[in-house]
């Protein structure tokens, strides 16, 4: 068994969480009239849950093809219980903190 000081094992968790943070998009590039919608599933026939305007801060999950067009599952960064899918297209990606 391995003993760590508390330093060392408080830098290690705090590298361990950090590492595991799924990293920040920005929505960018909707019009300005108009929002991002965050849909239940991967796609444009699956229900809108709500409208992203451009700015809104997001934790990118991961991204898949479908139809062409990369969706990605997110949740949004100050709530991250609200979870759904956006087209990648107007996401940018955000230097990680």
């Amino acid at each position: 068994m391995r003993i760590f000081p508390k330093a060392a094992l408080a830098a290690l968790l705090l590298a361990a969480g950090a590492a595991g943070a799924a990293p920040l998009a920005e929505v960018t590039g909707v019009d300005q009239d108009d929002m991002l919608k965050l849909r239940s599933g991967p796609g444009t026939g699956y229900r809108v849950v709500v409208g992203l305007p451009n700015g809104t801060m997001v934790r990118n999950h991961g991204c898949d093809r479908v139809g062409g067009t990369p969706w990605c599952k997110v949740s949004l960064r100050d709530v991250r219980q609200l979870k759904g899918y956006v087209s990648g297209h107007y996401l940018k990606d955000q230097p990680s903190r």
